[in-house]
């Protein structure tokens, strides 16, 4: 009987060797796996950076040049909203002191009309408020 035991025990403990060997060996092979997992998802993410970079770079480039282009646009429109004032007040000018009683008349009938409109405003606000 102690040979049979001693065989049985050593039996049982080479099976469990080779099944610890086993498990061991399928741990490595996931490790193996999952290096070389992770490894290919570090290089597609930094191939994607590396063709994002390029890409953000020439979005950025575009902005500013829109940018600019707004900036130089909103300047000739004031340069040329500026010129068109400044003649505006030549001929303005020119018409006042080429027909003095004229423009007085003119400056008389638009004060007037804008006294009148300011009145007309004010006292039917006055009549709104006296309602409520």
């Amino acid at each position: 009987m102690t040979i049979n035991t001693t065989k049985a025990a050593n039996t049982v403990r080479d099976a469990s060797d080779e099944a610890l060997q086993s498990a061991q060996g399928a741990v490595e092979t996931t490790r193996s796996y999952a290096n070389d997992a992770l490894d290919k998802a570090g290089e597609k993410v930094r191939d994607l950076r590396s063709s994002v970079d390029p890409l953000v770079d020439q979005i950025t480039s575009k902005v500013q040049q829109l940018a600019s282009r707004g900036i130089d646009y909103a300047n000739d429109a004031k340069s040329r909203a500026q010129q068109q004032l400044n003649r505006y007040g030549d001929v303005t000018g020119r018409y006042v002191s080429e027909q003095p009683v004229k423009s007085v008349l003119i400056a008389a009938a638009t004060g007037a009309a804008i006294a009148a409109l300011i009145l007309i405003a004010t006292r039917n606000n006055n009549n709104n408020r006296n309602r409520y």
